[in-house]
């Protein structure tokens, strides 16, 4: 199973979040991985070394935003590789992680291909992301986007989002798997382990 860290803040949060992935290594992943939104626009950066090196990766870039995501995986959809490590992005304009399993991502993959949906991974987490970009594309906003993107899912998960233009917007949702939800004073975190 996966691990998620999240956060939403008035600060500098990736810093904790890198903190966050250090302290799931204790269960065994793959690959890993960070995606921010800052200033309208999505950053990722995804290892499938150790959270050592996606931290160096992280400060070579110099990566730093108010909200963000990270995640570590253990593969069950696609092989350990950089292509499948989370967080998955549809369009540049949605980014996803995943613990858990989609159940019926194949019959949703063939549906989103039939509708011209390109797919860079192996993994059902990239559908959930394709899946909430086609309710993006329908006039919806964000929540309800996603909203309806989880009534078509079946399985146990634990996902969170951010959007590109959406500085401050980070949605979790659940079915089956953990999700804890963390209030602060002018801060909101999420984590599923």
């Amino acid at each position: 199973m996966c691990g998620i860290v999240g956060a939403a803040a008035r600060r500098d949060i990736v810093p904790m979040m890198i903190e966050g992935l250090r302290r799931l290594e204790y269960r065994g992943y793959d690959s890993c991985g960070v995606a921010t939104v800052g200033e309208g626009k999505l950053s990722r950066v995804r290892s499938v070394a150790r959270v050592a090196d996606l931290a160096a990766q992280v400060s070579k870039q110099k990566l730093a935003a108010e909200t963000g995501i990270a995640h570590t995986r253990w593969a069950t959809h696609g092989a350990p590789v950089t292509k499948n490590a989370h967080q998955m992005v549809s369009r540049d304009e949605i980014a996803v992680v995943h613990n858990g399993i989609i159940e019926n991502f194949r019959e949703l993959r063939d549906k989103l291909g039939q509708k011209g949906t390109k797919f860079g991974s192996e993994t059902d987490t990239e559908v959930v992301a394709h899946l909430v970009s086609d309710e993006l594309s329908q006039g919806k906003a964000p929540a309800a986007a996603v909203d309806s993107a989880l009534k078509q899912l079946r399985g146990a998960f634990a996902l969170a989002f951010l959007f590109s233009g959406e500085d401050d917007l980070l949605i979790g949702a659940r079915r089956g798997s953990p999700l804890a939800i963390g209030y602060g004073k002018g801060e909101m975190y999420l984590g599923s382990d």
